[in-house]
């Protein structure tokens, strides 16, 4: 639930003649983390039990107290108890997801009788009910979402969908992993959603601006490929397919209803591809393509056509003359490496395509890291672990009927002693490193042996791990405990929605918004050199999701950058405005909270056509003046 907060945040915009209401409104934590306590205890207790009866009454007796080592697998009953063991584990697993099922459930019907997930735009500038349950729902969905995608049962997630319903997935289709696809879809049968695919019912347009909180259809039989998207409000209908990256906005129709051909679409935005665009898109033939065989044996042999008229076409010559121009290349690439090595400087401006083509690689990237960095996890593990094996010694010295009663908040506080330790300890150490050698932006050689590069590789793997833990915990959003402990500066008004960010030279102003799977750089290895730049998220600063932030970046105040976007080296983008595109640019003024609500464009793939439509602004009766729509146009909706 959301609260309103105590100031009220003005606009100024000199293109408007009245000012928006514009409530700044927090997050009601304590709520919160009460609905997943409820989730994550009633979700343990019966494992828990399950748990600790077969390992006292059965595993302890016959295992553990056996009268000797060569008895365990001698006698019968020492070895049925340490062969059912693996087995009683995988079925307290298997309890502890229906149990998250069950109690989401209760608590996601409770939330739709008391106000209904509906079609509508949900104002974020103005506290009211329809936006405190939307929050509500997507937070209690997070628990068991992350631990069904994370488990070894991920596809699991459709039953859990189905089951709890916030979704709708027909039989036969399947959904792979995806930070999105968790609530009002409707999936028909026999469809294939694909690695990081999108079906976003719900859209942010804006700190201040609206959800778009509109349910996305897709038909039986469709096809979204890796990475595709569709926005809130999309209808696919059946027999469509979208390739790579494909991506449509908010409203779109993609297919034709009743169709029983195939359709096949790509792009950003996504447009309809005809057969001969498939062809050379696939690398086929009509036959091969109404057919669809032998596609490895065409393209192959199509390859070693192609390349047998190459080799005729080209004279041993030009291929002498290129291939000593590579070489001098090569040496004077070499020469002005060593030279700036020398120097300790390198100047961006004098970088080539050749320097900067060869390699692309995030922090992330664990094959330019040394594996000697990785001794440093030893002593914070060794430590870490040390603490949580005292403490679970002391916790079962005396077995009791409380021990099994509160199993659950003991795991949930040794998860949480685990990763605390790591991270206090990975932040001594970093400690240590950062007086050895200081953090400093620039670009530097990315070569073993040159300071700034190793000292980076190690602060990044120092970092990685308590993130990683942090991520893949129960309350995965405590990740910003661990920014701040590394030296980012935010607050807690700051939202990072399973989203990467480095752990330094990033500066969060208040209340910004980053989206699912968005990318934030401070830094990047290009070819053989590593950029390190400071990025600068200014107040009220919203990132789309799948969006890539690059290093030198700065966003000012009440800016939007929208999803599948990317920024380039040290870009600033003005305040006050919403950027698109690869790379990004402007696009129009960020006033979502100062226009009509209650109407949506909506867009027809094939037919290349769009019309607009009247929808309803799910808000509180009360609060309903102070927002522009048909029936408020032409009044003082800040009066």
């Amino acid at each position: 639930m959301a609260v309103e907060g105590k100031e009220v945040v003005s606009t100024d915009s000199e293109d408007s003649e009245e000012e928006p209401v514009i409530e700044e409104v927090r997050m009601q934590y304590t709520l919160y983390m009460v609905l997943f306590f409820i989730i994550y205890y009633l979700s343990w207790i019966g494992p828990s039990f399950i748990f600790m009866a077969y390992f006292m009454m059965v595993f302890r007796t016959y295992f553990l107290e056996a009268t000797s080592f060569i008895a365990i697998f001698t006698e019968v009953s020492p070895l049925l108890s340490l062969i059912f063991m693996p087995v009683v584990i995988i079925i307290c697993y298997l309890v502890h997801l229906g149990c998250i099922g069950i109690a989401t459930k209760i608590i996601w019907a409770i939330t739709e009788k008391i106000s209904p997930s509906k079609n509508g735009i949900i104002p974020r500038n103005i506290k009211s009910k329809a936006a405190d349950y939307y929050h509500i729902r997507s937070f209690i969905l997070k628990y068991g979402k992350n631990v069904l995608t994370k488990g070894i049962f991920p596809w699991l997630t459709r039953w859990y969908y189905n089951f709890v319903g916030t979704s709708k997935i027909g039989k036969g289709s399947t959904l792979e992993e995806s930070l999105v696809n968790d609530k009002f879809i409707t999936v028909g049968k026999n469809c294939y959603i694909g690695i990081n695919a999108s079906l976003a019912s719900h859209v942010v347009d804006g700190i201040f601006g609206n959800i778009s909180y509109f349910e996305v259809k897709v038909e039986d039989n469709v096809t979204f490929a890796a990475m595709s998207a569709i926005g809130a409000g999309g209808v696919v209908y059946e027999n469509s397919s979208l390739l790579p990256l494909a991506s449509s906005q908010k409203h779109a129709i993609i297919g034709k209803p009743g169709s029983k051909n195939f359709g096949y679409y790509f792009g950003l935005p996504a447009r309809k591809i005809f057969k001969k665009k498939l062809q050379n898109y696939l690398g086929l033939t009509l036959e091969d393509l109404e057919k669809n065989e032998n596609i490895e044996q065409y393209i192959t042999k199509n390859k070693e056509k192609k390349s047998k008229k190459k080799k005729k076409e080209l004279k041993n010559e030009i291929i002498v003359e290129e291939v000593k121009k590579e070489e001098e290349k090569d040496k004077e690439s070499e020469n002005d490496t060593k030279n700036q090595k020398q120097q300790g400087i390198i100047d961006v401006n004098s970088l080539t395509k050749e320097d900067l083509a060869v390699d692309f690689t995030t922090s992330s990237a664990i094959s330019r890291v040394n594996m000697k960095f990785l001794a440093v996890y030893i002593p914070i593990f060794w430590l870490s672990g040390l603490i949580v094996t005292t403490f679970w010694f002391e916790y079962i010295r005396f077995f009791t009927l409380n021990t099994i009663l509160f199993l659950p908040l003991i795991l949930f506080c040794l998860i949480y002693m685990f990763n605390i330790g790591v991270l206090c300890f990975s932040k001594l150490m970093l400690i240590l490193i950062n007086l050895m050698h200081k953090p400093r932006e620039g670009v530097f050689i990315a070569e073993i042996g040159d300071k700034d590069y190793e000292f980076w590789m190690l602060r990044t793997e120092l970092k990685k791990i308590a993130l990683w833990l942090l991520r893949n915990s129960p309350l995965p959003w405590l990740d910003a405990i661990a920014f701040r402990w590394f030296g980012i500066r935010m607050d807690f008004s700051s939202h990072l929605h399973d989203s990467w960010c480095d752990a330094e030279f990033v500066d969060f102003g208040q209340n910004i918004l980053v989206g699912q799977g968005a990318t934030v750089m401070s830094s990047m290895v290009v070819g053989k050199y590593l950029i390190i730049k400071r990025v600068i998220f200014e107040d009220y600063v919203l990132v789309g999701g799948l969006t890539a932030i690059a290093p030198g970046t700065i966003i000012r105040h009440d800016s939007m950058i929208g999803a599948l976007s990317t920024t380039t080296y040290n870009q600033v983008l003005d305040p006050g405005w919403i950027y698109f595109g690869i790379p990004s640019i402007k696009l129009k003024k960020n006033k979502y909270a100062a226009t009509r609500r209650d109407i949506i464009t909506k867009r027809s793939v094939d037919d290349e056509t769009q019309f607009e439509e009247t929808v309803a602004v799910n808000i509180d009766e009360d609060k309903k003046k102070f927002v522009k729509t048909e029936e408020t146009e032409g009044k003082d909706v800040s009066s």
